[in-house]
């Protein structure tokens, strides 16, 4: 028995050292501040140091070999520790600008609400705007799903509505550096910032749907206005705080998903933990058990309505897009209609 314990401790130690080495290289490669040869060399070393501790684990040399590994872990991470998210850099277009906002008794003044236009991915024209919001007037919350790697995986962008039929979109994105690209694995590991943007839905929705030709589904959440207004808030507090405390985006932790369930919990709602908030495909069908979508239709008549290229393909990126995308697609504030 006592043998048979010795063994199961030793596997433990190895599992939590493999996972502890995997990480480790991989943050060399993507981080470590040389060229391409010497951090693969780095990283080769170090994932060399972990399977010889790995094999120090099962012999009489196992208390050195986990002191070695243990002081080297630890040097990497108060290397890791000092890496902190870069202010300014030359970003991409698109995420250049972080918006931010005041807010006065009912009228919120946000800066840097993008309001591109789009011709292709490479030809547009670029807008960052200032815009007067009156609160009162706000009435609906939507969310948007745009599918770019199958049904698994989506970005999340929330819609608020107002009265006088005005729509404001929040995208969370990585803040790309011209002639970068989002990459899930290498942002797993401090490779670029967080940045929230604020933005017409012609733009933020349209280049997804009309212009990198995503699968893009709406869907209207049964969430009160008071709600709405706490959650837009919470945006506005977070991209305040962006501006100037940079944060690193994260494809796990910190990311589209995430990030609004960490702000619809810091408003009070409580958000049961599912793995559909990390494969954030199925993400429609968790508001759904929550009933925070309509449930007078079933989930896949729903889902089906919910696609929204053929309008706004038909609709192009124009001043009538909002209106267009929302045809024949239910909301629990209003009447089901047939399609």
């Amino acid at each position: 028995m006592r043998r048979a314990g010795r063994i199961l401790i030793g596997c433990l130690l190895a599992l939590i050292v493999l996972a502890a080495t995997v990480w480790v290289s991989f943050a060399l490669w993507y981080r470590l501040p040389a060229p391409e040869p010497a951090r693969a060399l780095a990283g080769v070393l170090f994932a060399a140091l972990g399977l010889a501790t790995v094999v120090a684990i099962f012999s009489r040399r196992r208390f050195h070999g986990l002191a070695v590994f243990a002081l080297a872990f630890g040097a990497v991470l108060i290397w890791w520790n000092t890496i902190k998210p870069l202010r300014d850099a030359d970003w991409a277009p698109d995420v250049a600008r972080q918006v931010t906002g005041t807010r006065q008794g009912e009228l919120l003044t946000l800066t840097n609400v993008r309001n591109f236009e789009w011709r292709s991915a490479t030809d547009f024209t670029e807008r960052w705007e200032e815009r007067t919001y009156d609160l009162s007037k706000l009435r609906t919350l939507d969310l948007f799903m745009s599918y770019w790697a199958g049904p698994e995986m989506a970005h999340v962008i929330m819609s608020f509505g107002f009265e006088d039929d005005r729509y404001l979109a929040w995208s969370i994105e990585v803040r790309r550096r011209k002639g970068g690209q989002f990459s899930p694995v290498a942002d797993l590991f401090k490779s670029n910032p967080l940045v929230i943007i604020a933005a017409d839905e012609r733009d933020v929705v349209g280049v997804r749907s009309n212009i990198r030709g995503e699968d893009v589904q709406i869907y209207r959440l049964r969430t009160p206005p008071e709600a709405a207004l706490k959650l837009l808030l919470e945006y506005l507090d977070d991209a305040n705080a962006l501006s100037t405390t940079p944060e690193f985006y994260n494809s796990i932790s910190t990311n589209c998903t995430t990030t609004i369930v960490k702000m619809i919990r810091a408003v009070g709602d409580m958000i049961p933990l599912d793995w559909r908030l990390i494969v954030n495909g199925y993400l429609p069908e968790y508001a759904y058990e929550q009933r925070a979508l309509d449930t007078r239709l079933p989930l896949p008549e729903l889902r089906a309505r919910a696609h929204i290229d053929e309008r706004a393909l038909a609709a192009g990126l124009s001043p009538d897009f909002s209106r267009a995308i929302r045809v024949g697609v239910p909301s629990p504030h209003e009447q089901v209609t047939q399609p």
